[in-house]
């Protein structure tokens, strides 16, 4: 296992009715500025809920962050905070109202001249807001990471920073009922992906993160499809279950002392920078390739994920890699997904886009060992077609 130092600082509320723990968790001399979405959260009873939990704060709200949040729109909670001398963030959403709050949270103590350099130029947060978050969409993991990922005409950037973590989350399942199909596929196949980034890397003798990982996709893999089920996808106990696996999934537990991929990440993201695609979407393309591209480099953990996650325990090593392949596409086909290229209208003549992408964005040595160069990430991405 490789030397780590591990912290996570968020403290979870998990349940029904959990929300009313924001009354407690922000100071009551806090000015408090709620963002929000596109306002869904006022039709699934969400909203009330937190007006309810803020009736003795004094509090403002900022909504419309997107998808991909931008940093356009992001910006506009400047005013905001200037004129209302607010002091405390409160995200209530899915992964990118969270990862907006972030980046709002940074640029409002940010010193220097643009807060664009803080995902540009990767300049080091000293100072931001405390945030709390209420999740309404299990999939990034962003509720109690210190990740955020924002755009800005096309480009798809990241940051992460532990002062932007959030102090606190509510996770209540229960406001999951009112998700879409393409929401929950999205979110179970985003957290799929994130525990698959931090385990299918190389063996460090990390049992306790490997078997960690494997539950997660064990789960993943068994409530996802009931959650898409007309005869279960109002079960609440499934919902749960997910929910607090998408948290795990990216919370710091499970790749503390491993190696890290986050290929199929980068390449994803360019995916959606260029072509608008879900952002779990354009990661179901790209990891079964990454595994076909990949697979003597992830030879050994292949072969224990086959074993672990898949039971597949017969036949030659090429076999079992090769089956556990199929079957991973099998369950994003299970979960609506795409997984290849042409699922979503793309082909060999877009791949050349992608790569400037990668190549303007630095993106050129990927992969837990630094080997996924530009030529191999073509070559990913043709297996993708």
């Amino acid at each position: 296992m490789l030397n780590f130092s591990f912290k996570n600082p968020t403290s979870i509320h998990f349940g029904e009715g959990k929300i009313a723990a924001i009354s407690k968790e922000i100071p009551l001399n806090a000015r408090v500025l709620l963002v929000y979405g596109g306002g869904s959260i006022k039709n699934n009873g969400v909203y009330e809920q937190v007006v309810a939990a803020l009736s003795e704060h004094t509090w403002f709200e900022f909504s419309g962050i997107e998808p991909n949040p931008s940093y356009d729109t992001l910006m506009k909670a400047q005013q905001i905070i200037k004129a209302e001398r607010i002091d405390y963030l409160l995200a209530v959403g899915g992964g990118s109202v969270v990862d907006g709050a972030k980046f709002i949270a940074a640029a409002t103590l940010y010193k220097g001249n643009d807060p664009w350099d803080i995902l540009a130029k990767q300049q080091a947060i000293t100072e931001a807001l405390p945030i709390g978050a209420v999740l309404t969409l299990p999939a990034t993991g962003s509720e109690s990471n210190g990740n955020s990922v924002v755009t800005r005409d096309g480009d798809k950037l990241a940051f992460s920073s532990p002062l932007v973590c959030p102090l606190f989350a509510v996770l209540d399942p229960k406001v999951t009922l009112s998700l879409s199909d393409r929401q929950i596929s999205n979110g179970v196949v985003d957290a799929f992906v994130h525990t698959i980034e931090q385990y299918l890397t190389y063996n460090v003798n990390g049992k306790v993160q490997d078997r960690f990982s494997e539950g997660l996709l064990q789960t993943l893999i068994e409530e996802g499809p009931k959650a898409l089920s007309p005869a279960t996808k109002e079960d609440v106990e499934i919902r749960a279950n997910i929910m607090w696996s998408a948290t795990m999934a990216l919370n710091g537990l499970i790749g503390a002392g491993v190696p890290q991929d986050w290929s199929t990440h980068m390449i994803g993201h360019e995916l959606t920078g260029a072509f608008g695609i879900d952002h779990a979407r354009t990661l179901s393309i790209v990891l079964p390739a990454v595994m076909k591209v990949c697979r003597e480099s992830k030879r050994d953990k292949l072969l224990q994920y086959a074993a672990r996650v898949w039971q597949l325990n017969e036949g030659s090593e090429n076999e079992r890699i090769d089956q556990a392949i199929h079957l991973t596409e099998t369950f994003f086909k299970s979960m609506q997904v795409p997984t290849r290229l042409s699922d979503v209208d793309l082909g060999m003549s877009d791949i050349d886009i992608v790569i400037n992408r990668l190549e303007q964005h630095g993106m050129t040595a990927l992969g837990e060992h630094g080997d996924i160069t530009i030529a191999k990430s073509r070559e990913i991405l043709t297996q993708a077609v």
